[in-house]
């Protein structure tokens, strides 16, 4: 796995966010507006990379892209969604968006420059054909484990990108990677690129095969980092504190030691050696967790390659 993480840099005098490609696969990131802040541009303003938006599903992830788009300037006007049920159309009629059941009520005069497919995977095959009329749109998948052949199949021949988002987007902090068809031209990446910067960073991938590999580490990934604020707020408890107090510190340090790695110009590794005093109380519960062949490393290797691995599963 070793160069799949780009690297990210900070400039002290502009606070901002950059990534580089490293001699990797990995595509350069657009950095603007990619502050520590995470407060993103109007991309209306000079910017008409993205007009017209129809969005098939509107569920967490949908909505939290959605959401984002609005904020970033997108007209609601030029937007389209296709959910049935009423809790889409209460949330969003009222800021301009058209919300309509099914792909049959939709204006046959509107034409997307990205249609977004948002469905769960399991009724994507379902769903996906009923938008493949759409031939000179570029389709955005962000269904986990479906590759770009199953899309190919249901769309015929379509640019297509399929995108591995994850939950962060829902604060505007998340990190989607992207891999493109040989259909997806400049303009329709860039369209991809300015959608999914309204919830994070994007990054680019030329290579399908290291999907899985993305999906485990940072689609998966919020799981575990969860799942580390739970244990520490546990111990916490059992080394004595309360566990409304227990709790409050694992959140406060999980996600205050997120944001200083994020704005932070050194390596996690480096800003761990920074907390850990030699003799130390650290040093000594990094003993145990970096035991040598039973420690967090270990466990951590052995999760992500079971995460890839079912993922390859899921993918048929």
């Amino acid at each position: 796995m070793a160069g799949l993480d780009p690297a990210i840099h900070v400039d002290q005098s502009e606070s901002r966010l950059k990534h580089c490609a490293c001699g990797t696969a990995w595509m350069p990131v657009t950095s603007t507006g990619m502050t520590v802040s995470r407060n993103m541009p109007n991309i209306a303003e000079g910017d008409d990379t993205v007009t017209r938006v129809l969005l098939v599903g509107c569920g967490k992830m949908g909505s939290a892209m959605l959401n984002g788009w609005l904020d970033r300037g997108i007209a609601p006007a030029g937007i389209v969604v296709v959910e049935p049920g009423q809790t889409a159309r209460d949330a969003f009629a009222p800021k301009g968006v058209t919300v309509v059941d099914d792909a049959a009520t939709i204006a046959p005069t509107f034409t997307p420059d990205v249609v977004v497919l948002a469905v769960k995977p399991q009724v994507m095959a379902a769903v996906a054909p009923a938008y493949a009329k759409y031939k000179d749109s570029v389709f955005l998948s962000i269904a986990a484990g479906k590759p770009i052949a199953f899309f190919a199949g249901l769309l015929g021949e379509v640019a297509i990108v399929r995108a591995m988002p994850n939950t962060p987007a829902a604060v505007r902090a998340g990190i989607t990677v992207c891999v493109p068809n040989a259909k997806v031209d400049a303009p329709r990446r860039a369209a991809c690129q300015a959608l999914l910067e309204a919830v994070g960073e994007v990054a680019w991938s030329e290579d399908e095969s290291q999907m899985d590999a993305v999906t485990a580490v940072s689609g998966s990934g919020p799981a575990y980092v969860f799942l580390l604020a739970e244990v520490m707020a546990k111990a916490g408890i059992a080394a004595g504190l309360p566990e409304d107090l227990a709790t409050r510190l694992a959140r406060a340090t999980v996600s205050g030691s997120g944001d200083l790695l994020r704005a932070s110009a050194e390596s996690s590794e480096q800003l761990r050696i920074n907390v850990t005093s030699p003799g130390g109380t650290t040093a000594a519960a990094l003993a145990v967790l970096m035991a040598e062949g039973k420690g967090f490393q270990e466990l951590m290797t052995e999760a992500v390659a079971a995460a890839a691995k079912r993922g390859k599963e899921l993918a048929g």
